[in-house]
């Protein structure tokens, strides 16, 4: 016997937090009662009464002299304590699933800690030739496809002492390293979100990658694909890659909005 499923919901609840994210949503973080009523599409009556409950819990605040309403700490309170007991593992376990499954590579996981990122989670896909890496292996942090897309997203200050380096390991071996190719490289990623490596670190493997960042849009790692698929099939996993990057950060507590619109005002270079 199926068990039965449940799609009621409150409505009240349910336009409560409606408004919180069209609050969250608007560009200024600030709104008018008559704008935030529209934009749920409730009555000015209704939306008022629930913003004043809202209020007395401090998920909301507002202003006297503008008359405007935005988010309020309350909610710090409880996006800390999500975070606070925040599994990177258990957030980006089913999305790793979800994308070897569709792409039948290996999915993977890293963190950064130093000079390195580590695989911290890994879902391998249905394939007679997958790629397997065990957990808790590291990489240095510039090798291949993670390390462009990490570099590429960091604060330019950081990532001009990363290029200062001697050894970089974007091309493989450092003695291969084409800076006038990987300036490109890092810009595509920029602007794609994701970046490759065909074969360089290993050949007949293929690997793409898209950066993870978490609370306050900090860089904490990437998520990345390997495996023997051809160059052709890679390029089509290339925005499955992003777009699992980019679930993964929210969920982290990134706001990938401002992630994106800082890219727009440096023009993506």
């Amino acid at each position: 016997m199926e068990e039965a499923k449940y799609t009621s919901s409150v409505p009240a609840v349910e336009q409560a937090a409606r408004i919180l994210l069209c609050l969250a949503k608007d560009p200024d973080s600030k709104m008018r009662l008559t704008d935030i009523s529209r934009a749920v599409g409730i009555p000015k009556s209704k939306g008022y009464a629930i913003l004043n409950t809202l209020m007395k819990f401090g998920f909301v605040q507002r202003d006297p002299a503008s008359k405007t309403y935005s988010l309020g700490p309350g909610l710090m309170f409880l996006s800390r304590r999500y975070l606070d007991n925040l599994d990177p593992r258990e957030v980006v376990d089913p999305l790793l699933a979800e994308l070897a499954g569709k792409t039948k590579g290996t999915a993977l996981f890293g963190l950064i800690g130093g000079e390195y990122l580590f695989v911290i989670a890994k879902q391998e896909g249905d394939s007679p030739f997958s790629v397997t890496l065990p957990l808790g292996r590291r990489f240095p942090l510039t090798a291949g496809a993670h390390g462009k897309a990490i570099v590429a997203f960091m604060p330019e200050g950081k990532r001009e002492e990363v290029m200062r380096r001697k050894r970089l390991y974007f091309h493989g071996d450092p003695a291969r390293l084409d800076r006038e190719r990987l300036q490109i490289e890092m810009a595509e990623c920029r602007r794609r979100g994701f970046a490759k490596d065909l074969g360089e670190i290993q050949p007949g493997v293929n690997a793409l990658a898209a950066p993870v960042f978490g609370p306050k849009e900090r860089l904490i790692g990437a998520v990345i694909l390997v495996g023997t698929f051809p160059e052709e099939e890679a390029e089509r996993h290339g925005p499955l890659v992003a777009e699992v990057a980019k679930k993964a950060s929210v969920a982290m507590g990134a706001d990938i909005g401002k992630i994106c619109s800082s890219e727009k005002e440096t023009g993506g270079s």
